[in-house]
């Protein structure tokens, strides 16, 4: 799939999207002004968007996802760990843990995550 570039305001409405849906974009017009001061014309513009880079599907109002909220940060940790570690998740851990200590629990899920790798 092509990599897909969401700015922070776009992130926050699709969170807000996954969040809620299948939600109605009336409600989403709604949500939108209260949360970011949005004008109708803006929240249908943004849906337009998000739907035209494939995560949404806008079916006679109601907005759902193509892609679920995992799936599309997945996606998007792969290309960050590709583009700036040259695809290379040691390189990517060793950067993420240089400057911040571990906790004993989250070194244990770390290795439970590799056990459950390397069981398969």
């Amino acid at each position: 799939m092509a990599e897909i570039q969401l700015g922070v305001v776009e992130s926050k409405f699709a969170d807000m999207i996954w969040k809620n849906e299948p939600v109605s974009s009336t409600e989403l017009v709604k949500m939108t002004a209260q949360k970011f001061n949005w004008a109708r014309t803006t929240t249908h513009n943004v849906i337009r968007r998000l739907c035209d880079k494939g995560i949404f599907v806008n079916n006679k109002g109601i907005v759902s996802s193509l892609i679920s909220r995992d799936d599309f940060y997945s996606m998007q940790s792969k290309q960050f760990v590709e583009n700036s570690f040259s695809g290379s998740l040691p390189a990517f851990i060793a950067a993420f843990t240089k400057n911040k200590q571990l906790s004993e629990k989250e070194i244990e899920e770390i290795r439970a995550l590799i056990d459950g790798i390397t069981e398969e």
